[in-house]
């Protein structure tokens, strides 16, 4: 991750730009909340009256007819206040709600832009749970915008208003009051902001860690490695929890300070009611306006620190995901790139430089060249580059140096989804989705029928198993697959690619995990799935791939020999010839 981290504020500023897309339902929200709030400020002046007309008459015909018509006044401006209430959830749950999907479908797609190097590099718990604070840290924006801070504004312009009009340095108090007090709450709210943030990142990593240790459970529990795993996480749990005492130390700490403050001034504005109300410039119902008016006051502009604490909370944790949004793409198509067009399917690497880390390169001045439809074979010791030189061509990383072309295409100068889409990849370990066995297979094409995904199964000999499960098709296979052996995660691996039916396949061991018996029923699915394809097979039992049309032996990054099978035999000793000899005993029946 970048050191330069977003801000609060520019969060803050794209949830502004996210809200403003329905600029009618957001005005209407902020009518609905100030006129909600004068309702609050109008109503008590009614309750007054009343109260006025209560401590001064006896009870007349004409004083209950009076008393009727102030209270009758004083329920018409609360069903106000309760419409205009009304109006600001409607209102403000909509914006909510499309805004957050507009944000959430934003996290996702920026997240999956990412390159293969930035998952590889991050915990999925804890970039999944970034997504998910990321819109939820709009809701509490919104929330207190049109719930909290609008509303106390336009309480505080009422109340100083009304409280003017009785008297001039009440009403100045009041307004000097919730200035100060506010403005010693955003400070002080700032102030700890480091601390948010350091208890967000604490927070982040146990997320990390609890995720790391339960998607390995089956590691954990075969190496008998609770113990270690426990201690791991009490050290991650360690730094959360002292770093949330500290936060919450500093919180208590502030709010205790303006608890003090807050009494000290409230005493002293009924202190000046009391003297006002002595010298008979108020009304007993006067006094009680004052007092509803300081108590709710004081309850909007207390809960306008309170919630600003759970605000910054809110928008700092926001912050880790824009982030990831603000971070340059590793791999990025250039400006104005159109869709490859495979006619053929031939693949060139033309001096192609490649490191995963500076000054430690992986291919040097590489060159390979494979005919359309030509079926390839990639050998040679773990570590010599194979599976680096499918990574590249399916662009998870860039090159530093040369070319990689694909029918005379640079797949630097076409997009990188048509590029994908025009190749079939069976990897070693298969990446199945906790899905169905349909969804799985169908995954490969996603528009195919379910007589074809049936197609598919039969002709990767999935039928077998499938047709065992009382679910059939429907049978969830769990998180990754777990629920199915390795060989039967590869075959469901192999029926996507048979339905896909790209121009380039490109199987990374895809037989590895397949015992003798389902590794004979799928070589003939194979022959059926490299048909009029180009082909390239990385593989370390030789066994597989005795039939291609040319095999390439790789070490050190560099093509070491290159030939048919039957020709680097009949060569003098020579890398592939050594491995042929250590296998010769382990191969399946040709």
């Amino acid at each position: 991750m970048s050191d330069l981290k977003p801000s609060v504020y520019a969060v803050f500023a794209t949830y502004a730009k996210v809200a403003w897309k329905r600029p009618w339902l957001l005005v209407v929200a902020i009518i609905c909340a100030v006129g909600g709030e004068a309702a609050s400020v109008i109503g008590p002046l009614y309750l007054r009256d009343f109260i006025n007309i209560l401590s001064g008459s006896t009870p007349t015909s004409s004083v209950i007819h009076a008393l009727i018509i102030t209270l009758a006044a004083l329920g018409g401006v609360q069903l106000v206040g309760w419409l205009f209430t009304r109006g600001l959830d409607f209102s403000s749950a909509y914006v909510e709600l499309r805004s957050m999907r507009d944000l959430y479908n934003e996290a996702f797609d920026k997240l999956m832009r990412h390159s293969h190097e930035f998952f590889v590099s991050n915990f999925t718990g804890t970039l999944t749970r970034r997504v998910t604070r990321y819109s939820r840290a709009f809701e509490a924006m919104l929330d207190y915008i049109v719930y909290n801070f609008i509303p106390a504004v336009a309480f505080t312009i009422g109340t100083v208003a009304v409280l003017a009009l009785q008297s001039f340095w009440l009403g100045i108090a009041i307004l000097v009051w919730a200035i100060v007090f506010t403005t010693l709450q955003v400070y002080l709210v700032q102030r700890l902001q480091p601390l948010r943030l350091a208890t967000n990142e604490a927070d982040s990593a146990l997320t990390g860690a609890t995720s790391d240790a339960v998607l390995n459970h089956s590691a954990v529990t075969t190496f008998a490695s609770l113990s270690h795993e426990r201690t791991a996480l009490d050290l991650a749990v360690s730094r959360w929890t002292g770093t949330s005492l500290r936060s919450w130390t500093a919180n208590m700490r502030m709010t205790a300070y303006l608890s003090l403050f807050n009494i000290a001034i409230t005493i002293g504005i009924f202190g000046g009611a009391i003297y006002y109300w002595s010298v008979g410039i108020l009304t007993v119902g006067d006094f009680m306006l004052i007092q509803v008016y300081v108590l709710g006051l004081l309850n909007r502009i207390w809960s306008i620190g309170r919630n600003m604490r759970n605000l910054y909370s809110s928008l700092a944790e926001a912050t880790e995901m824009l982030e990831i949004i603000e971070r340059p793409l590793d791999i990025v198509d250039k400006q104005g790139a159109k869709p490859i067009v495979v006619s053929e399917g031939a693949v060139t690497f033309d001096r192609v430089h490649f490191a995963y880390k500076e000054g430690s390169d992986i291919l040097a001045d590489f060159n390979l060249t494979i005919a359309a439809r030509e079926k390839v074979a990639l050998v040679g010791p773990s570590g010599a580059g194979k599976s680096t030189i499918t990574k590249l061509l399916l662009r998870l990383y860039d090159i530093s140096g040369g070319s990689i072309t694909i029918d005379g295409q640079d797949i630097r100068d076409v997009t990188q989804e048509s590029v994908r889409k025009a190749i079939a990849f069976v990897p070693q370990e298969p990446a199945l989705f906790h899905r169905s066995l349909r969804e799985n297979i169908r995954y490969g094409c996603p528009d195919a029928t379910d007589e074809e995904v049936r197609e598919a199964a039969r002709e990767a000999h999935c039928l077998e198993f499938i047709e065992r499960y009382p679910d059939g098709f429907d049978t969830l296979v769990g998180e990754r697959g777990v629920k199915l052996s390795g060989g039967e995660r590869q075959r469901v691996a192999i029926a996507r690619a048979i339905l896909k039916d790209a121009p380039i396949l490109v199987l990374d061991e895809a037989t590895s995990s397949l015992d003798s018996e389902s590794e004979a029923l799928i070589q003939d699915a194979l022959a059926k799935l490299m048909e009029g394809k180009t082909v390239i097979v990385i593989a370390h039992r030789l066994s597989t791939i005795m039939k291609m049309d040319h095999i390439v032996v790789m070490e050190h990054g560099r093509v070491a020999l290159s030939g048919t099978h039957q020709e680097l035999l009949a060569q003098e000793s020579n890398l592939y010839k050594k491995l042929w000899e250590i296998q010769a005993g382990g191969f399946i029946a040709d």
